[in-house]
């Protein structure tokens, strides 16, 4: 089976394999930007994970790239101009809203999903890799979270999924340093769950996809619904806290800060913070 994305020229675009008998692979293509998640490689992601019925999937970068994160610079254009008072409400629309239906997409699909990074993995990027089930790092990479580089306040539930996968020590570290960090890193502290050499990685992978495939597939998919209903019902809060995160998140969205650091990625610029 193979499927591309055809996509615009304008566009990345999402491309779909099965590389051995009951696994998937998806292959993230926009050389241009660097593996950026536009909407046109999110929208993909949300329309064909529902209708896969595979006992793996990998979800990997192309050439050296896996991602540099969401399509900041695309979405900073679409936004160059915009009033003061629309700006927030198309903000969220243009960043948050896609990035979250597509990371929902990859957590609730029902089979063991393998993360392949064959190269950087930042921000956007980085959450859509913490998203699977498993992740296999090419050795010299780096990955990182910079949101406080670009004045964003991150999701909450976002932010979950790295304090359940590195814990709350080192998801502090991740984004509030914004520094980035090497495979070897990433792997001693869990992020990772196995470093090879970079020309080993694509094999490695299929190695790995095609071991989980060959497992009984109601044994897999019923295990992975229990350790995401375990790690679920653990993070549960209180609505009333939980809707005051939200509230936050969505405020950065009108913040002069957030306006600011769009702009200043934009433009290719340092920004100037002024905590408001």
């Amino acid at each position: 089976m193979s499927c591309t994305d055809s996509g615009t020229p304008e566009t990345g675009r999402l491309v779909l394999d099965e590389p051995a008998p009951g696994v998937a692979r998806l292959t993230i293509s926009n050389p241009a930007k660097r593996g950026a998640l536009d909407h046109a490689i999110l929208d993909r992601f949300v329309a064909l994970l529902p209708d896969l019925d595979h006992r793996c999937l990998i979800i990997t970068g192309e050439e050296r790239i896996f991602s540099a994160g969401y399509d900041l610079v695309s979405a900073g254009a679409n936004l160059i101009g915009v009033s003061e008072a629309a700006f927030a409400g198309q903000a969220e629309a243009l960043i948050a809203h896609p990035f979250t239906a597509a990371i929902e997409a990859i957590a609730a699909c029902p089979m063991p999903t393998v993360a392949a990074l064959n190269g950087p993995a930042i921000g956007g990027g980085l959450e859509l890799a913490v998203a699977c089930d498993l992740r296999i790092a090419a050795a010299g990479i780096r990955l990182g979270m910079p949101p406080a580089q670009l004045g964003l306040v991150y999701s909450h539930t976002g932010i979950r999924a790295f304090i359940d996968t590195i814990g709350a020590a080192r998801t502090r570290q991740l984004f509030l340093t914004a520094r980035r960090i090497d495979a070897a890193t990433a792997a001693a502290w869990g992020l990772v769950n196995e470093v090879v050499p970079a020309d080993a990685l694509a094999d490695a992978a299929l190695t790995l996809a095609t071991e989980i495939a060959e497992l009984a597939p109601l044994s897999q998919r019923g295990n992975k619904q229990v350790i995401n209903a375990l790690l679920d019902a653990a993070a549960a809060m209180d609505p009333t806290a939980e809707a005051a995160l939200v509230s936050l998140r969505h405020a950065c969205f009108s913040s002069d800060d957030f306006r600011e650091g769009v702009a200043a990625f934009t433009q290719k610029r340092a920004p100037v913070w002024r905590g408001r």
